[in-house]
């Protein structure tokens, strides 16, 4: 897709054409009702069967999950592939041929994109890893001592005999006995129960690395035949709707692939600057598991609104098991750090990608968030962006077909759409404009 095609398909789509005939129009809802009636036998029968149409869909997904993950690693990469190709491409063809140029600058784009991605998986393992094991056996070795430490200072406490204290000392008690039942008794069964979770996580972890390590692969294929696909994709588009509805297919189509990839990869962006300013301050205050803190407050940085509450909560509670006036002052840091992102790093960084205020970005996360968990949590405001877009597409052309304004601040309390369909809007004084008067005087006149 050239330059002018891009920027066709960017601008808002026209509605309307030249109606068919009226034998056509007859022809047409009658094929709608008949339609209409096999998609609602359709419907009847899909719901007897809903329980084997999800396993048959989960199963296919399953076998998939290779190609969508290539999908979505191609889809990260491909900024990187642009960009090479922006580059190389003008370079290279002054000594070769356009098309042989177009191959070249694409093989190296791509070889570019993997080293990147190798680069930053691996630092990110070699700088995890160590630390997670390294804060695992900190946590061993010191989590006892420190649970003794404070049952000695809760026994020092000097406490009188009063009935507050009484309630205190039986709570104290019916606890104690409570745990050292549950360990007598309960606490086999959890060991064992937490094994088979380990040992059935450990074989996901296995299958989803190497489910990644094919959609890598797969990846590669996808960035260098990117340019046919979307080719294929119009092509279809073309052949199975009208010019009018496939225009606003691939409108919208290129519309999202706008708002999801300002997102993501802007969200990115901002989580690995908010990980590194998180591990230069932690190591500034001397702060322990400084490493895996900001790794755990960059990753879940990703998620917009809640995502830095999620990550700042479990980390401060294991600083706090180490030092508590450091969990905390880092919990104080996280909400200057956060602050800092929210209304100076991220509004710079991310712009206004997704056109949503901050209502409807809370709602997207709750809803998508209760559907569909964390990923829903990630992806449910650019999705709902999109909705939103649409949702605002749609309404803009019925009211440009109704010759009205298209913008809210249009409709505020001092404007009305009178019953013939006309617009009308108050100045600051009350009055209203010149011509809504004469055509207000028009209409009496007619009267």
């Amino acid at each position: 897709m050239n330059k002018e095609e891009n920027t066709y398909y960017k601008n808002s789509p026209k509605f309307g054409r030249k109606g068919p005939s009226k034998l056509r129009q007859q022809f047409n809802r009658g094929m709608t009702y008949f339609l209409v009636i096999v998609a609602c036998i359709l419907v009847y029968f899909a719901m007897l069967r809903v329980e084997a149409i999800s396993n048959t869909l989960s199963k296919i997904l399953a076998i998939l999950k290779p190609v969508l993950y290539g999908c979505g690693i191609a889809y990260l990469l491909n900024p990187i592939v642009k960009s090479v190709d922006t580059y190389l491409v003008p370079v290279l063809e002054k000594h070769m041929k356009k098309e042989k140029a177009k191959k070249v600058s694409r093989s190296i784009g791509v070889i570019v994109a993997l080293v990147v991605l190798i680069t930053v998986v691996s630092t990110l393992i070699n700088m995890l890893i160590p630390e997670l094991i390294t804060s695992i056996r900190n946590l061993i070795f010191t989590l006892p001592a420190q649970i003794n430490q404070l049952v000695k200072e809760i026994n020092n406490i000097q406490l009188d005999d009063s009935t507050t204290t009484a309630v205190l000392k039986n709570a104290m008690n019916e606890a104690s006995a409570s745990l050292q039942k549950w360990m007598r008794t309960d606490l086999l069964d959890k060991v064992n129960e937490v094994m088979t979770h380990l040992t059935v996580g450990l074989y996901t972890l296995i299958m989803e690395m190497f489910h990644a390590v094919i959609g890598v692969i797969v990846s590669v294929y996808i960035l260098f035949g990117k340019e046919t696909f979307i080719n294929q994709s119009k092509k279809a588009a073309y052949a199975i709707f009208p010019a009018e509805r496939a225009n606003l297919l691939i409108h919208i189509a290129v519309k999202t692939n706008e708002i999801f990839g300002g997102f993501i990869i802007g969200k990115i962006i901002d989580s690995i600057i908010i990980g590194i300013l998180c591990f230069i301050g932690t190591s500034i205050l001397k702060m322990p598991y400084a490493m895996l803190v900001s790794v755990i407050v960059g990753v879940t940085n990703v998620i917009p609104f809640f995502g830095p509450y999620i990550g700042a909560i479990p980390s401060a509670v294991l600083i706090a098991l180490a030092d508590p006036m450091k969990g905390i002052y880092f919990l104080i840091f996280i909400l200057l750090l956060q602050q800092f992102d929210g209304n100076i790093l991220g509004p710079k960084i991310l712009g206004n990608s997704t056109g949503l205020s901050a209502f409807w970005v809370i709602v997207s996360i709750l809803l998508g968030g209760g559907l569909f968990g964390i990923l829903g949590m990630l992806f449910g405001v650019p999705t709902f962006a999109v909705v939103y877009y649409i949702i605002k597409l749609l309404l803009d052309n019925q009211l440009e077909k109704k010759k009205l304004p298209t913008d809210s601040d249009c409709y505020n309390g001092d404007s009305y759409v009178d019953n013939d369909g006309t617009y009308f809007q108050k100045r600051d004084d009350g009055a209203e404009t010149e011509e809504q008067k004469i055509e207000k005087n028009k209409e009496e006149k007619g009267e």
